[in-house]
């Protein structure tokens, strides 16, 4: 990677210039959900060291990924963005984020076979470790701490000193994130993504008889595979796959911190992450986090509840996108199973006649959270996969392009959300329920899912 990216200090640190006008605008504003820091002398050393660091990705990356989403929002391709539902540091082995590359790996065999189209791989990985939380307090018989935020704040251990918000934890969770972007370039370079490989893998998820409904398409992309070496295919070629970085744009001290301007174009570019999003609680259009996000160049996804009216999707789209930019920003869209037939097409008829080229994804978990009979958060799989299905039905009635779906998953055999082929019941998260926060799909369940969306997908 040729580009040069400079760092650029905080308003407090340094006089602002030409080309970090703005980007402090926001600290004049509404700032939902952020931490109360609890040292300032802790909080000015850390900001000052993250602003000095090495950017975790490249100006040249985030450029090319905007490409990629602009074919996404034009039907030419397809984004599967899937990861933890929030990231730890104790959870960043090389064994669990390799889990996380490789399931994602296989369900994008699957979905690009399905989609004839590319799938365009991205990870909630390697910075997903803030969480906006519905209280800023939670009580345990009787004692009550500030609630866990994430591992960029503090600790999930229900202690004074674990929950307190420690700023230096922001510089942990950069080089944790560090790791794992190293981590995943070596996977997805160095054979680890070979179509073959992956897609022996696959052959054992259908060795399962609870997935013999798949086994037809299954068939089919076997039948693909040796057509193309019997073909001479490059598989050289495939053994290497793109695979982009992301995270929700929740902290914004960390964001602003790792915000660098561009030598070739002297533009800022938040480089964190090649992907931001903004969440459901801080998409307000005069809030801090959409006019932060609103002047970097990296592409910008938001959240859009059953709440979002068409008037705020516009809204968003003059803010975020005033120059109609494909690639620029994304939809995604967190209805619930029960909504997103009635809420999501009135949407999609605004968006669509304003001229806006927006690409629509859908996030199928969050809308679908419920409490099971033995207390846990969970979510339940066909409710999920309704959603997805509600998705499509919506895309495919109005004649506009159902681009990616967003989804909480893991790689490991954790028993979170209920249901699928090989069902997961209650009873199963005494022993295997692992998420800090919100359940996610297992390995099983995900390539599940990745199958019965391929199957839409060639419908579409």
């Amino acid at each position: 990677m040729t580009d040069f990216l400079t760092p650029v200090l905080p308003r407090s640190t340094e006089s602002a210039s030409s080309t970090t006008a703005g980007l402090d605008a926001w600290r004049s504003m509404t700032a939902v959900q952020q931490p109360t820091w609890q040292d300032p002398g802790v909080y000015s050393a850390s900001v000052k060291e993250l602003s000095s660091l090495p950017p975790l990705v490249f100006a040249g990356e985030v450029d090319v990924l905007r490409e990629r989403l602009a074919a996404a929002a034009q039907g030419k391709a397809f984004l599967l963005q899937g990861g933890d539902c929030a990231e730890t540091f104790d959870g960043a082995t090389a064994d669990r984020i390799s889990a996380r590359v490789r399931t994602i790996l296989q369900m994008a065999v699957v979905l690009t076979y399905g989609a004839s189209l590319p799938v365009i791989k991205m990870g909630r990985m390697a910075g997903q470790f803030a969480k906006p939380r519905s209280s800023n307090d939670e009580t345990r018989d009787g004692v009550t701490l500030p609630a866990y935020r994430g591992d960029m704040v503090n600790g999930y251990d229900f202690t004074p000193e674990s929950r307190g918000h420690d700023a230096s934890r922001m510089v942990k969770a950069y080089h944790t994130s560090a790791s794992t972007l190293n981590l995943i370039r070596a996977f997805t370079q160095g054979g680890f993504a070979d179509l073959r490989l992956v897609h022996h893998w696959n052959k054992g998820f259908m060795a399962n008889p609870a997935h013999s409904r798949y086994e037809s398409l299954a068939r089919e992309i076997d039948r693909a595979v040796r057509f193309m070496d019997a073909c001479g295919a490059d598989f050289e070629a495939l053994k290497r796959v793109e695979f982009f970085a992301s995270h929700e744009a929740l902290l914004l001290d960390y964001e602003r911190a790792l915000t660098r301007i561009d030598s070739r174009t002297s533009l800022p570019y938040d480089t964190s992450a090649h992907f931001l999003w903004i969440g459901e609680r801080t998409r307000e259009i005069d809030g801090a986090h959409v006019d932060f996000l609103s002047r970097v160049r990296n592409p910008i996804g938001v959240k859009l509840g059953p709440s979002t009216s068409a008037d705020d999707a516009l809204a968003l789209i003059d803010k975020l996108d005033p120059n109609r930019e494909p690639g620029r920003l994304t939809f995604i869209t967190r209805m619930g199973a029960t909504n997103i037939r009635e809420k999501l097409p009135k949407l999609v008829e605004r968006v669509t006649a304003s001229g806006a080229q927006v690409l629509w994804v859908t996030d199928p978990m969050h809308g679908n959270t419920v409490t099971s009979p033995n207390g846990y958060k969970t979510r339940n799989f066909d409710d999920v996969i309704d959603e997805v299905r509600g998705f499509f039905e919506v895309h495919n009635a109005l004649g506009t392009f159902p681009g990616g779906m967003h989804v909480e998953m893991t790689g490991d055999d954790v028993a979170e959300c209920l249901g699928g082929a090989d069902p997961i019941d209650q009873d199963a998260f005494l022993e295997r329920y692992e998420s800090v926060c919100d359940p996610r799909l297992n390995h099983m369940q995900s390539l599940e899912m990745a199958f019965l969306v391929a199957g839409a997908l060639s419908k579409s």
